[in-house]
C-alpha cells in the first residue's frame, strides 16, 4: 500500500485536481506524459480490483490529498481498512492459486495418461514419460557427468518456454544438478540419441512452478539431443 500510495501522490503532484473531470487532456510536454502514464498504472491497478473499491470515493481521497484538505478517516480506521483489504486479497490470491493448481493437475494427468498410450512411449516407474527419437552409439552419462544438451521445453499446449537451439548454444550442467525427470532421462540416453521427454509436475517444479512462465503442477515436454559427455 506504501508504493501505492507513492504512485498516487506522484500522479496528483503532476497534474492540478480540475483536469481529472476533463474527458481529454493534452499530452503535450514531459510533466502531462509522466502523469497520464503514471494514471494508467494506477487505473489499471485500481481496474482489477474494482470489485472491491468505489470510484467515486478513490477519486475524493485523491482530490482531499491534493487539495490539502483534513482527510474524512482517521489514522486508525484508514490502517484497519486498508488491512482488511490486504487480507482480502490474499485470501483471494490463494484462492486462485488452489484453482490453477487443480485445473493444471487435472489437465496434465489428462495429457500423461493420453500420451502413455502413444506407440513408442514408455513409462519408468517414477512416471517419467519417454520416446527415443533418435538412437546414439555413445556411452550413458552418470549421475555425476556434466553433459552437454540442446533442447526445447514446451508447455502441454505447445507453448514454448525455452529452448537452447533458439539461443544458438548446447547448455551445459550436471546430471544431477537439474529437475529429477531430467535427471533420470539424461542417465537413459546414449550420447548421440535423441529423446522426447513428457515429465510429470512432481518430477519437473512441482506445486511450486517457475513463475512466471511455469504455473505450478504443469507437466512439462521437452525434446532433447546428447551431444556428449564433457570432460
Amino acid at each position: 500500500m506504501k508504493k501505492l500510495a507513492g504512485i498516487i501522490v506522484a500522479c496528483v503532484m503532476v497534474a492540478p485536481a480540475a483536469l481529472w473531470a476533463q474527458d481529454e487532456v493534452a499530452l503535450e510536454n514531459f510533466e502531462q506524459k509522466l502523469g497520464y502514464s503514471m494514471g494508467l498504472d494506477v487505473g489499471n491497478y485500481f481496474k482489477g480490483i474494482d470489485d472491491e473499491i468505489d470510484f467515486e470515493a478513490l477519486m475524493q481521497g485523491l482530490t482531499d490529498a491534493f487539495e490539502g484538505k483534513d482527510p474524512k478517516l482517521g489514522a486508525e480506521e484508514i490502517a484497519a481498512v486498508q488491512k482488511e483489504f490486504g487480507e482480502k486479497m490474499q485470501a483471494k490470491q490463494q484462492e486462485q492459486l488452489a484453482t490453477m493448481k487443480e485445473e493444471n493437475t487435472k489437465k496434465g494427468e489428462a495429457y500423461l495418461s493420453e500420451n502413455k498410450k502413444q506407440e513408442g512411449v514408455v513409462t519408468t516407474e517414477s512416471g517419467l514419460q519417454y520416446e527415443q527419437l533418435e538412437k546414439g552409439e555413445g556411452p550413458k552419462p552418470e549421475a555425476t557427468d556434466k553433459v552437454k544438451v540442446d533442447y526445447v521445453g514446451t508447455l502441454i499446449d505447445g507453448t514454448e518456454f525455452d529452448s537452447s537451439i533458439k539461443r544458438g548454444e548446447p547448455a551445459i550442467f550436471g546430471v544431477d544438478q537439474v529437475i529429477p525427470g531430467w535427471s533420470e532421462a539424461l542417465q537413459l540416453m546414449e550420447v548421440g540419441s535423441k529423446y522426447r521427454l513428457v515429465i510429470p509436475a512432481e518430477l519437473a517444479y512441482g506445486e511450486k512452478g517457475a513463475p512466471p512462465v511455469i504455473e505450478p503442477n504443469s507437466v512439462l515436454v521437452f525434446e532433447v539431443d546428447l551431444l556428449g559427455i564433457e570432460e
